[in-house]
């Protein structure tokens, strides 16, 4: 097991107060973290789940990865005790009454399997709403294994596990965040809880690598798809939601499930700035305003750029968008670039955007070499 560098940026430790009434986060704890700018690894829309849990006597695994904040009833009680939203083991115990603690090695694990490989920026460990029963310390392993494994698989004895946030202390309600700085490809992690406790929620913030060998098996693919190695740098405006959205996989199912922003008053527009997978040559689009109906785009237009430096080119002159209707455009041309953008006027949403294309030599042999870098 290889450990590597990890910061702790928001250093919470020991007990919340009890909840006293009224809203249960106003004295929940948190901070500013760079990471989150990445996506989420362990998005359940992306594929991710917790494949297996050692010990969810009082609250099951799954909840770790659901999309929205931590829920807190104060009067929902089951036959176990409290239910609470979040991922909840037993008190450990010692070997007998003369020893009756749990020993310093003692702690429940869980088994995340990443939506999208890729390489690890930041991870948060949400202990919401656990006030005096989150666990004492966290620690966080990754592990790169091909294909699908089972838990057995993953808990194999050849299995390598590097560390990517070692066991550190953590508070109770609170967002406790940890950078990453291991340039590694993983696919696995292991979540440590020392010695038992309860865990609201976790996310993963990274880049996705994805696989070369399947993109090329694909031939055509979306160029901007989160899961094959996409990227949202910039917005002119998140007010209502995050521009990710975009590149989500499949369509949208509700309206904030999308990319909208507030209303303007002035001449302007918004913009979403994309980094494609690789080099790409772009030959179809689509635009989707699904479920956004009264305050969809009116029109958009979509620019490429080839490298850092290049000039925008428009492929997709402004172009008037319905309601709820995703637009397919045929380009006349391929249009061979590195970055897009989305240009909506004059404010808005759309809910999805799709580059149809393909790799070129060069961006298919830069992908190559960074998958091998990483580890892939």
């Amino acid at each position: 097991m290889t450990a590597q560098q990890n910061t702790s940026l928001a250093s919470f430790t020991g007990d919340a107060q009890p909840y006293g009434g009224g809203d249960p986060y106003a004295d929940y704890r948190t901070a500013d973290l760079p990471f989150t700018q990445y996506a989420n690894l362990a998005d359940r829309q992306l594929g991710a789940g917790v494949v297996a849990a050692n010990d969810e006597f009082f609250a099951q695994r799954e909840n770790l990865l659901v999309p929205e904040p931590a829920e807190f009833d104060p009067e929902h009680f089951g036959h176990k005790g409290k239910v609470m939203d979040g991922w909840e083991t037993r008190r450990r115990r010692g070997v007998s009454a003369e020893h009756p603690w749990p020993t310093e090695e003692d702690h429940d694990w869980a088994l995340i399997r990443l939506g999208a490989p890729g390489v690890i920026r930041g991870i948060v460990v949400d202990t919401a709403h656990f006030r005096g029963n989150y666990p004492q310390a966290v620690s966080v392993e990754g592990a790169s294994v091909a294909g699908s494994p089972s838990p057995e698989e993953l808990l194999a004895d050849d299995v390598k596990w590097t560390t990517l946030v070692p066991r550190t202390p953590v508070g109770g309600h609170a967002a406790n965040g940890f950078a990453v700085s291991t340039e590694q490809r993983f696919t696995h992690l292991r979540l440590k809880q020392h010695p038992d406790g309860g865990i609201a929620r976790l996310r993963v913030y990274g880049e996705v690598v994805p696989d070369p060998a399947w993109l090329a098996a694909l031939g055509t693919f979306d160029v901007v798809a989160l899961e094959n190695g996409g990227q949202v740098e910039d917005a002119s405006n998140l007010f209502y939601s995050p521009a990710t959205n975009t590149i989500q996989p499949g369509r949208s199912r509700k309206m904030d499930d999308g990319w909208e922003t507030r209303r303007r008053r002035d001449q302007g527009n918004d913009w979403i700035q994309y980094r494609l997978v690789d080099r790409s040559q772009i030959r179809a689009i689509e635009i989707d305003t699904a479920y956004l109906k009264g305050n969809s785009a009116g029109w958009a237009s979509v620019s490429v750029k080839d490298g850092e430096d290049g000039e925008w080119r428009e492929v997709l002159p402004r172009t008037r968008m319905q309601p709820d209707t995703n637009h397919r455009f045929v380009l006349p041309e391929a249009a061979v670039g590195t970055h897009a953008r989305v240009d909506i006027f004059p404010d808005g949403g759309i809910s999805r955007l799709r580059l149809f294309g393909t790799l070129t030599e060069d961006g298919a042999a830069h992908l190559a070499a960074r998958h091998q870098e990483v580890g892939g």
